[in-house]
Formats: structure tokens, C-alpha cells, sequence
């Protein structure tokens, strides 16, 4: 992850360079800079229409170039970048897309929901001709799209029954446009009255329903008294100028931050008492100056600082950011860090479309995840403080000069989406061409595998995997009984049953419980001694190799062992076992135990029954290998207390049955403890 970031901060550093040259390039062959002003005389009446329409400033009655450059010069300095993006978006023959609305809900969710921007939508009634030809609707959605402004069409004939409760019995022009001035409020539509159907007079219908929501001082009083007041906005934006209405942008500008920023409009053409503009900071008009808690700033004196929508619109979402801002962002450069994995890996090239995919994948999982806290903490009453201390920061490290160029860098590249993309490219290439060279002396192999080879190899591990899964997080070798037989795979292909068995550790194998079997009022002389000795180490010695020698006892013989018992033989005594037999405590002299060197039948002798633990069932036969238990010989029992000689029950156990050979309880599952019933001397055995 670190080696990804260091790439995508080194491409940003690159890209910052080679906007600085194409800066230098540009002086030399023309001799100007973009942040260069420029003499509107200069120009000529189209170049001057154009910077009007731009910035959304009615000129349908100025026929003269003189009334045109004066209202140009009005507006703002005009600098060089911004010429140049003016006549670029002329030049460009982009179609904008128009809404279509299918009915009330569909125009309900997208114009009356939408509380941050302005709507502009055509009302065909039924069986009548549009107000607005198609023609000039065109010029029309082109010409207020450049400031933000969605445009859509309702044909009544879609949703009768609503235009007849709206009262659109006549095809007509509405606009929305947010009533108050908080974030998220009502929405108003109004109705088009006037009578000229041409484009002009509409676009200056709209802008004046737009300009009535800012805020407007007309004398030096009023400036002094909204100057010196305090109110919930912590960062304002004032236009001096000597117009009739502020421009177009601004006023889109003011609707797109409702609740961040207030704009306020100071028309200073009949001032004769400038004096009170000096003590404030203002020497010259038109003026964008922004008010903060931190000081003011005059927008327009740094990089990429245009009179447009564009310029201003980053400007002020650098200095007042919405928490979704933060989160295309930071969404941005997450998916530019995780694409650079896609010249980072090495080798064939599915194998890095995969790696691409899966780091995609948990690169926005973690980014949605770490979100979902963040939105949380921000919503506490208490973090007031800690927002405007942050919002203070943006301020401040917002209005130096580096971040000015960054605003223009970014404004450059988004115009020009294909260099960008190209010079990613050309940065993968080179992360690449230095990956492969670095990696080329330490695995060669790895570096020339073909596609075929990797997708080998990946299913040689999926397989692995699939019929091994422990082995996949063991690390020491494992020897498959598949490499040396392929029976063996192809029989376990014939029950698939066998795939779903759980994997079960064998840790609790330790802690069952275990004992000696003795009987009582036997005296050990030498040769019982030996033979209890040679029994004990032979025990131990075979408990030590039971896990060792799984493989070489077959799990089929031991089943066979278990099943060639008839099923009419009983197992345990009726009185101290639940499954009755005639080979437990209760039932002396029907059987006698098998004996070893001199020790006496079990008819003789009592087991002591003392030196077993209480949950365990009473019994003297181990039904896994058929034998009488011997003395001093090494007992297990399990939970469901079932008791076997320790190495039948260890080959058992570790061979994957993990039940008990007689009721099939699970040996890894408490169970409810067996309480031994107090039998009667008189009791005849079952």
C-alpha cells in the first residue's frame, strides 16, 4: 500500500512540473501568461459576447462594441486563461442531454427534491404544440447549462391527471428555484408570463428570479451595518460593481452553496460617497473580496483565480467543502492508488487484472467502511468546535499560493481528460519497465510467465487447497496419498458426502480423561510386575506413536473389526451401561476375563471400579479391538462415557471419526454425566 501511495504522490508531483511547462511553453510562443489581464479594447465584439455569455450577462440591447466592452469591464478583470476557456467551450460542439420526466414521481424526485440547484423545464400540454421550437429549446439548454442549471421536458400527455391539478392546461415555462436560504429548503416553481418567446428574454427572466435571492446593498449604511454584523455565516462573498443585477454565475453560485457561503451584492453605480469602501479595504470596483473570521481575500489576484462559474465554484468548495466533497476525493485517489497495482504486479497479464480487481475491491470496501464511523463522529452536538477548527485549516492552507495552483492544475487536466489519462499511462509504463528490471535478478520466473502458466499454477493451488484445506496454513511439508495414488481421488469423487465433512482439530484428544484399569486383592509378584511393566511401556510406547502411525493402520480394517461383531452380541452390562451386555460390573462368573501371565479370570477377581472416574461407564471389554481390559492396562473414556483401550480409541479418534464407536455421541461434546445406579446383592444378572 505504501509503495502505491509513493507512486500516486510522485505522478501528482509530475503532473504539477509539466503544467509548469506547459506554462513556459505557452509564454515563449505567444508571450503571455494565464494569469495575464487583458485590454477588452483589444478584442473584438464576437471575443466580447462570448466572455458576456459566459459569465451571464444580458446583451441583447447593446448593438454598439463600445456598450459591450464597458459591460465586460464591468463585470471583472478578464485575464488571458480565461479568454482562452471561453472561446474552447464556443469552439466545442458538445451536446448537452435534456430530462425526459415520465410522470409526478419522476419529476417530484428530481425537481421539487432537489434543494441545491435551479430547474428549467418545458410543459407540453396535451394536444398542443410546445412554447419553445426545438431549435431554439437547444440554444436554450446550451446556453444555461454553462452555470449549472438542469433543464427537462414534461409532456402532459405522460401524466394527465397531475398537469390538470397544477393547472397546465396551456404548454408553458417552469422554474425551480430554492425559496429560503438554508441548506435543504423549499423549493418555488414559477411560471414564464412574457410574452417574446426568444431566448434572450428567457435567459434574463431566469437570472432575475436567480439575482432575487442574494442579498443586495444599495447605499454605504447598509454596507456598514452587514459589514459589522455576526451571523450564522461564517464566510461571505461580496461583488462590488456598478451593475443592474450581479452575473449569471454568481447568482448559480449562490444557490449551489445555500447554507455554506452568503453572497451579497453591493451596486455602487449612484454611490457619491465612496469613503466607508477605503476603511473596509475596497480601492477599486468590480471587486470579489471574501470575508472570514481569518481576515479578507480578494479573489482574482492569484493562479486560475477567473470570473467564471468553473474557477469560482472550486475556489469556494477548497474553502468550505461539503462532507461529500471530502468523499469523491478521497474516492478519487483511492482508485488511482489501487490501479497502479495494475503495473506494480509482475507476471502474465490475467494475473494482474486479477490482482487489480481484488485490490479494487477491498481498497472501496475499506474506504465505505472507514466512512461509516467518520459520518457518525460528525454528527455528535459536541464536535462543534472540532469542525471549525478544521474548516479553519481548509481556510488557511486554501488561500496560499500553491493551493491556487493546484485549483488551476486541476481545472487544466479535468478540461483535458485525455492527457491526463495518457500521462497516467505513460507513469504506469515507467512503475512497470523499473518493477520488471528490479524484480528481473531475484525471480525471473516469475517475471516471463505466460498467461497459461499462471492460470496453471492458480489451479494447482485452488486444488490444493479444495482437497486439502489445512495444509494450505501448515508450513511444513505435506505428503498427498493422491501423488501416489489416483485411486484414491477418484473414489473420494464417488461419495461426494466426503467434501462436506467439518475439519475438526484433534487438541481435545489430550484432555479426555485416562486411567489404569487394576483389579482388586491382586498381589504383584515378579512375574506379574514384569508383565505389568512390559504392559505399561508397551501402552506408552504405543500412545506416543499413535498419531504418528496413522497412515500405516487402514481406517478399513478397523471398520471391519468394529462391524464383524453380531449385532446380538451385547457390549456393556444392562445395570452399569445403556447399552446392556453380559461383559460388565454386575454379572461375575458368566465370563472370565482374559488373563496375562498370572493373573487370575474375571470371575475371580473385581475390578476397582474406585480408580475410574465417576462419569464413566462400568464395563470390562474394549468393542473396538474385542479384548478383555488387562491389568494395568491405559483406558480413555469419552464424554458419553464409553470407555476403550487408549491406543484403539487414539487410532480411532485421530483417523477422523470423531464419535463414539458405540452410541455415535460426538467425542469433542460435553454430555450429561452417567449416575451409576446402587445395585442390590440380590439382583440377578440380565
Amino acid at each position: 500500500m505504501w509503495v502505491k501511495l509513493c507512486c500516486l504522490l510522485l505522478y501528482f508531483l509530475a503532473l504539477f512540473v509539466l503544467a509548469r511547462v506547459f506554462e513556459a511553453v505557452a509564454w515563449y510562443e505567444s508571450g503571455f501568461l494565464a494569469t495575464q489581464l487583458v485590454d477588452p479594447v483589444a478584442l473584438s465584439f464576437r471575443k466580447l459576447r462570448t466572455i458576456l455569455e459566459c459569465r451571464g450577462l444580458g446583451h441583447s440591447g447593446l448593438p454598439e462594441k463600445k456598450d459591450v466592452r464597458e459591460l465586460v469591464e464591468k463585470s471583472g478583470d478578464l485575464m488571458e486563461g480565461e479568454l482562452y476557456s471561453a472561446l474552447k467551450e464556443e469552439e466545442a460542439s458538445e451536446s448537452v442531454s435534456s430530462t425526459n420526466f415520465s410522470g409526478e414521481m419522476h419529476f417530484y424526485e428530481l425537481v421539487e427534491d432537489t434543494k441545491d440547484g435551479i430547474w428549467l423545464v418545458q410543459v407540453i400540454a396535451n394536444d398542443r404544440s410546445p412554447l419553445v421550437g426545438k431549435v431554439h429549446w437547444e440554444k436554450m439548454v446550451k446556453k444555461v447549462s454553462r452555470f449549472g442549471i438542469r433543464t427537462g421536458t414534461f409532456n402532459c400527455s405522460s401524466d394527465p391527471r397531475y398537469c390538470r391539478r397544477r393547472g397546465w392546461l396551456k404548454s408553458t415555462l417552469i422554474m425551480s428555484v430554492p425559496q429560503t436560504s438554508t441548506s435543504k429548503g423549499k423549493v418555488m416553481l414559477k411560471e414564464y408570463s412574457g410574452r417574446k418567446i426568444e431566448v434572450e428574454h428567457i435567459f434574463k427572466w431566469i437570472t432575475a428570479h436567480a439575482a432575487s435571492r442574494i442579498k443586495t446593498i444599495y447605499n454605504s449604511e447598509h454596507l456598514k451595518e452587514e459589514w459589522n454584523k455576526s451571523d450564522q455565516y461564517r464566510v461571505k462573498i461580496y461583488l462590488f460593481a456598478s451593475l443592474d443585477q450581479p452575473p449569471a454565475f454568481f447568482s448559480a453560485l449562490s444557490v449551489k452553496f445555500t447554507g455554506r457561503v452568503e453572497f451579497i451584492f453591493v451596486n455602487v453605480e449612484n454611490w457619491d460617497n465612496k469613503s466607508y469602501m477605503a476603511e473596509i479595504g475596497v480601492y477599486k470596483t468590480p471587486s470579489y473580496i471574501l470575508r472570514t473570521p481569518e481576515g479578507i481575500y480578494r479573489y482574482g489576484n492569484n493562479t486560475g483565480e477567473f470570473i467564471s462559474l468553473r474557477a469560482m465554484d472550486s475556489f469556494l468548495r477548497s474553502l468550505q467543502p461539503e462532507v461529500n466533497d471530502l468523499f469523491v476525493l478521497s474516492l478519487v485517489l483511492v482508485n488511482l492508488m489501487a490501479w497502479m497495482d495494475l503495473f506494480i504486479t509482475q507476471g502474465a497479464t490475467i494475473k494482474r487484472f486479477v490482482v487489480l480487481i481484488s485490490t479494487l475491491g477491498t481498497y472501496n470496501s475499506l474506504l465505505i467502511i472507514s466512512w461509516l464511523p467518520v459520518l457518525g463522529f460528525l454528527q455528535l452536538p459536541y464536535l462543534d468546535s472540532f469542525y471549525e477548527y478544521s474548516l479553519k485549516l481548509f481556510r488557511y492552507s486554501n488561500t496560499t499560493t500553491l493551493a491556487s495552483w493546484v485549483r488551476a492544475d486541476w481545472m487544466f487536466y479535468s478540461s483535458h481528460p485525455a492527457l491526463f489519462l495518457s500521462t497516467y499511462l505513460g507513469h504506469g509504463l515507467l512503475i512497470d519497465y523499473f518493477e520488471k528490471k528490479r524484480r528481473r535478478n531475484n525471480n525471473a520466473d516469475e517475471v516471463n510467465a505466460n498467461n497459461l502458466e499462471w492460470l496453471s499454477s492458480l489451479w494447482d493451488w485452488y486444488t490444493s487447497y479444495l482437497f486439502h484445506p489445512i495444509a494450505s496454513f501448515q508450513h511444513f511439508p505435506f505428503d498427498s496419498d493422491w501423488d501416489e495414488d489416483p485411486d484414491l481421488f477418484l473414489e473420494r469423487l464417488a461419495f461426494p458426502d466426503l467434501w462436506l465433512h467439518p475439519l475438526i482439530p484433534t487438541d481435545y484428544i489430550k484432555n479426555l480423561p485416562m486411567w489404569r484399569f487394576k483389579y482388586l486383592g491382586v498381589h504383584s509378584d515378579e512375574e506379574g510386575l514384569e508383565t505389568f511393566q512390559d504392559s505399561e511401556s508397551d501402552s506408552d510406547s504405543e500412545n506416543k506413536e499413535v498419531f504418528s502411525s496413522e497412515k500405516e493402520v487402514s481406517e478399513d480394517e478397523d471398520l471391519n473389526a468394529f462391524h464383524s461383531r453380531s449385532a446380538g452380541e451385547p457390549r456393556c452390562g444392562a445395570e452399569s451401561c445403556s447399552c446392556g451386555g453380559k461383559y460388565c460390573h454386575g454379572e461375575p462368573g458368566e465370563r472370565k476375563a482374559r488373563s496375562y501371565g498370572s493373573y487370575s479370570t474375571a470371575g475371580d477377581m473385581e475390578p476397582d471400579w474406585s480408580a475410574w472416574p465417576s462419569e464413566m461407564l462400568h464395563c470390562t471389554e474394549c468393542v473396538v479391538c474385542l479384548e478383555n481390559f488387562a491389568n494395568g492396562c491405559l483406558l480413555m473414556g469419552l464424554p458419553c462415557g464409553h470407555v476403550f483401550h487408549q491406543n484403539c480409541i487414539g487410532m480411532w479418534l485421530a483417523g477422523g471419526r470423531h464419535c463414539c464407536p458405540v452410541c455415535r455421541w460426538a467425542s469433542y461434546k460435553k454430555k450429561q454425566p452417567y449416575t451409576h445406579p446402587q445395585p442390590l446383592s440380590s439382583d440377578a444378572p440380565s
